[in-house]
C-alpha cells in the first residue's frame, strides 16, 4: 500500500513514517508544501532507520504529488492548515482515503483546551472540505509523536477511529494495526469525532503536570 503523509515533515508525520517503515512494507511518501523540505526529512528518517538496520521504501515529494500516488493520504498538519492542505491536493485524491489526526486546541492559563470548530469536529471540517467522493477518516489523534519516533521504545496504545465509510474505516484500522503494539478501536461515525479529538489536550495536560507521563497514551481495557 502507498501511504502519503502530507505535511509529513512534522512530529506526527515523522513518528508514523518511522513506525510504518519499521513494522510494515508499505511505500511511504513524505509530503510537504516545499518538496526540498520533504526530501531533507526523508534523508533524516532514512538515517534513523539505518541506525536500526531497517530498509524501507520512503520518498519525498510536494504534497500534491505524494497524494496523487497514494492509496491513503494522512493530513499531518495543524488544524488551522487542514482546509488549505485539502484544497491544495483535492484534484489528486481519486480513489484515495483521506485521514485526519488533527485536533483543534488552544492554550489557556491552566493548560490546553479542546477548540471545537463550527463544523463540530476537525474530522467533520476535513470531510466538508474534501471532494464528495473521498472518504474521510479520523484516527491517530492521541498518539505521543515523540514515542512513535523513538524506535527503541515499544508502543502499547489504542487509537480511536471514526468515519462514515465502513470500508475505509476498516482499511485505516488495518493500517494502524500494522504498527506493533498499536490497537485500532472503532469509535463510530464522524458524529463521534469531537470527544475522540478532545482526548488529546487532556493527555498533553497530563504530560505537563506529571513528569513520568511525558509520552502518555491511552489504552482501553
Amino acid at each position: 500500500m502507498r501511504i502519503a503523509l502530507c505535511g509529513g515533515t512534522g512530529d506526527i508525520g515523522k513518528g508514523l513514517a518511522l513506525r510504518w517503515a519499521k513494522d510494515t512494507d508499505h511505500d511511504l511518501l513524505v509530503g510537504s508544501r516545499n518538496p526540498e523540505k520533504a526530501r531533507e526529512a526523508v534523508e533524516e528518517y532514512e538515517d534513523e532507520l539505518d541506525r536500526h538496520g531497517i530498509e524501507a521504501s520512503i520518498s519525498g515529494f510536494a504534497n500534491g504529488m505524494a497524494a496523487d500516488r497514494a492509496d491513503i493520504a494522512l493530513l499531518c498538519v495543524p488544524a488551522y492548515h487542514l482546509v488549505d492542505t485539502i484544497e491544495s491536493i483535492a484534484d489528486r485524491l481519486e480513489e484515495t482515503i483521506l485521514v485526519s489526526p488533527a485536533v483543534g486546541m488552544q492554550r489557556e492559563e491552566g493548560g490546553f483546551q479542546y477548540n471545537r470548530p463550527s463544523a463540530g469536529s476537525v474530522t467533520a471540517l476535513a470531510a466538508s472540505a474534501a471532494p464528495e467522493d473521498v472518504p474521510v477518516i479520523g484516527a491517530f489523534h492521541s498518539l505521543a509523536a515523540g514515542k512513535l519516533a523513538n524506535l527503541d521504545t515499544e508502543i502499547e496504545a489504542d487509537t480511536l477511529v471514526v468515519g462514515d465509510d465502513e470500508e475505509a474505516k476498516g482499511t485505516v484500522s488495518d493500517l494502524a494495526a500494522g504498527i506493533d503494539g498499536l490497537r485500532a478501536l472503532d469509535a463510530g461515525s464522524i458524529a463521534n469525532a469531537a470527544p475522540v479529538e478532545s482526548l488529546t489536550p487532556l493527555l498533553i495536560n497530563l504530560a505537563q503536570y506529571n513528569r513520568d507521563l511525558s509520552d502518555v497514551g491511552v489504552r482501553f481495557e
